[in-house]
C-alpha cells in the first residue's frame, strides 16, 4: 500500500494537466493583428502575452483550468530607432511585443474570459466598454448549456464612429482607427457609471452605449449591461476567436494601404442621438454572426476520454502488479 498514495497524486495531477482550454486565434483581416493577452490579478500568466497574426494565420494558446484574463488586437505596429515597440490602437505601453501584465489602452474591443467560474462554468464576454478598435467574434467548441453560443462584434463602428468618440492616424490622412466609449471621452460619472452613478439602477446606457447596442446587440456597450451580454459554457469548451469574421465589413488599413484608403460607413438607418453624435442601426443584426457556427475545430470532450482511459488502464495495471509482486 505504500505505493497507492504517491499513485493516487500522481493521477491527480495527471488529470488535473489535462483539464485546459485551447483559444485559437484567427486573423481573417486585411492587415496584420498584433493579438495582446493580459491574465487577471493573482491568475498565472498564459505562455505568451503578446505576438503577431498575419492576414490568414491562426495560432493557439492553452490555458489551465480557472483562467481569466482577456485577449485584444493591436493595430498599426511599428518599432522606432530606438528599438521600442508601439501600436496605433491597443497598445500596452510595454515597448515590446509582449504586453507583460500591461493592458490595452483604449479604445480596444476586448474579450473577456473567466474559466471554470461560479457552477463549474466558463464566463465570458466581448466587451466595448472600453471602446472598439477591430472586429471580434468568440465562438464556444464543445461546450453545453443554453448560454453557450457565439458573441462579438463584426460590424465596422470606425467609419460610423461620431466624431467626438473617433480616434484618427496623424500621418495626416485622419483615417479613423478606433472608436472610443463615452466615458473613455468625456470622463464623466454618469458615462463611467462612477461616483453618484455607481450603481446598476443609477447608470442607465446613454444614446452612445446604444449605438454600439444597436450595432453589435451581444456585446458590452456598458459597465451595467450584464444581462444579455454574459455568456456561460458548461464542459470545458475551447474558443475560436476571430478577428474581422466573416462577413468582414471593416476597412481599417493596414501599414502597407495608401494613406488616402478611406472607411467605409456600414449600410444602416441614420439616427440622432439624444446625447448628440451620430449613430445607426444595421438593417440585419443577424450578420454578426453569420459564419460563426460553420467553423469545425475539435471538440475537447473526445480527446480528454482517451486520455483518461490510458490513465485509468495505466494505473490499474500498476496497482495489479504491485499487489502481484
Amino acid at each position: 500500500m505504500a505505493l497507492a498514495l504517491p499513485l493516487i497524486f500522481f493521477m491527480s495531477w495527471l488529470l488535473t494537466g489535462i483539464e485546459s482550454t485551447s483559444f485559437i486565434m484567427e486573423n481573417k483581416c486585411e492587415y496584420t493583428v498584433w493579438p495582446g493577452l493580459l491574465s487577471n490579478a493573482g491568475v498565472p500568466p498564459l505562455p505568451t502575452t503578446g505576438f503577431v497574426l498575419q492576414k490568414g494565420e491562426e495560432r493557439t494558446i492553452t490555458a489551465p483550468a480557472s483562467w481569466g484574463g482577456r485577449f485584444w488586437g493591436r493595430t498599426l505596429c511599428s518599432t522606432d530607432t530606438d528599438g521600442r515597440f508601439s501600436c496605433a490602437t491597443g497598445d500596452c505601453g510595454s515597448g515590446t511585443l509582449e504586453c507583460s501584465g500591461s493592458g490595452a489602452t483604449p479604445p480596444a474591443t476586448l474579450a473577456e474570459f473567466t474559466l471554470d467560474g461560479s457552477g463549474g462554468l466558463d464566463f465570458y464576454d466581448v466587451s466595448l466598454v472600453d471602446g472598439y478598435n477591430v472586429p471580434m467574434l468568440v465562438v464556444p467548441q464543445g461546450g453545453s448549456g443554453q448560454n453557450c453560443s457565439s458573441t462579438g462584434c463584426v460590424v465596422d463602428l470606425n467609419g460610423s464612429c461620431p466624431s467626438e468618440l473617433r480616434v484618427t492616424s496623424v500621418d495626416g490622412a485622419k483615417q479613423s482607427m478606433g472608436c472610443k466609449s463615452a466615458c473613455e471621452a468625456f470622463r464623466t460619472p454618469e458615462y463611467c457609471c462612477s461616483g453618484a452613478f455607481g450603481t446598476p439602477d443609477k447608470c442607465k446606457p446613454s444614446s452612445y452605449s446604444l449605438m454600439f447596442k444597436n450595432a453589435c446587440p451581444r456585446a458590452y456597450s456598458y459597465a451595467y449591461d450584464d444581462q444579455s451580454s454574459t455568456f456561460t459554457c458548461a464542459k470545458s469548451p475551447n474558443y475560436v476567436i476571430t478577428f474581422c469574421p466573416a462577413p468582414n465589413t471593416s476597412q481599417k488599413s493596414s501599414q502597407d494601404q495608401s494613406p488616402d484608403t478611406k472607411p467605409t460607413t456600414p449600410t444602416g438607418t441614420s439616427t440622432t442621438p439624444v446625447g448628440g453624435g451620430t449613430t445607426w442601426t444595421p438593417e440585419d443584426t443577424s450578420m454578426i454572426y453569420e459564419g460563426a457556427l460553420d467553423q469545425s475545430k475539435a471538440s475537447p470532450s473526445s480527446y480528454h476520454l482517451s486520455l483518461y482511459g490510458i490513465i485509468v488502464t495505466f494505473a490499474l495495471a500498476f496497482c495489479r502488479m504491485w499487489w502481484l509482486f
